[in-house]
């Protein structure tokens, strides 16, 4: 009798423990409570169907969490209006409220939001609406489609935490031949440097608010940029010698040099292209062991 009670006792764990295997888990992103960074909890499901499957994370991704562990990314005053999946793209349409959370918080809350519903089989990516208009940033900018990948860095680590920062940029004026400073606000993964930054934002060239005019050609690829000793690194692959702007050269050099030493951490700079020093520009002009500030090509 003990034996055939203690069998069936075994067999009752066992299947329990088989039920407790099946579906698959799926990560739902939340912001921390200070709303400075991402975390994650698992969430088991047996949904298959795209559309069910779909409703079921919107709903998770609302769920007031236990314990005021966390936030919830569709908490709040923002209502998802509608949503659709139209050969592979997820389409979300969000209220005007949308717009009126901190700039920090809405990045979060969009990459929780994508992060979570790119694993949905057949959603490969993801676009945001507000009011049936694409989504855009600060400076009126479409932010345009999106995937997780957008949400991790060069390294394969994923990116959950966002800091702000104030950054003053060097671009050139209209003809080319001096430089303007205009001052940025963004907001940026706390996975990459400052100074990695500054060169980052320098390639995206000015925004549609902003003065100035592009300087650097924008498929130029960032090899490294470090920083020893006060003096920044910055290694540059074979595109920075093709000029896509009008610019003098001086232009082009300064505007990374008068940009990075804005920073505390750097009072010289050091250019390399695919680690080679001494190489010529378009017009011969050759690049020295390292450089300082320089405003007088400032405006």
């Amino acid at each position: 009798m003990f034996w055939s009670v203690l069998f069936s006792m075994i067999l009752l764990c066992a299947c329990g423990k088989k039920e407790q295997e099946t579906g698959k888990i799926y990560h739902i992103y939340s912001l921390n409570n200070e709303e400075t960074a991402i975390t994650s909890h698992d969430y088991r499901t047996e949904t298959t169907d795209q559309k069910i499957l779909l409703q079921e994370l919107l709903e998770q991704l609302s769920a007031p969490a236990d314990k005021l562990q966390y936030r919830a990314p569709l908490s709040g005053n923002v209502q998802l209006l509608s949503e659709s999946i139209t050969e592979e793209q997820l389409l979300l349409d969000f209220s005007e409220e949308y717009y009126r959370q901190p700039v920090t918080t809405e990045v979060l809350t969009r990459a929780a939001i994508v992060r979570t519903l790119s694993q949905i089989d057949g959603v490969a990516h993801i676009s945001f609406q507000v009011k049936e208009e694409p989504l855009t940033d600060t400076y009126g900018n479409v932010i345009g489609v999106m995937n997780a990948d957008m949400f991790i860095d060069n390294n394969g680590n994923e990116i959950n935490t966002y800091e702000k920062a104030k950054l003053l940029l060097y671009f050139a004026n209209e003809d080319g031949t001096r430089l303007c400073a205009v001052k940025r606000n963004v907001v940026y993964s706390s996975n990459i440097s400052m100074e990695r930054l500054v060169v980052e934002q320098l390639l995206l060239g000015p925004q549609k608010n902003e003065a100035g005019y592009a300087v650097l050609n924008p498929s130029t690829k960032i090899l490294s940029v470090t920083v020893k000793d006060g003096t920044c690194y910055v290694n540059l692959d074979t595109s920075f010698w093709t000029k896509s702007y009008n610019v003098s050269s001086d232009v082009m050099i300064y505007s990374i040099v008068n940009s990075l030493t804005e920073l505390s951490s750097v009072n010289r700079v050091q250019i390399t292209i695919d680690t080679e020093g001494a190489v010529d520009l378009k017009d011969h002009a050759s690049l020295q062991p390292s450089y300082e500030r320089n405003l007088d090509l400032v405006e």
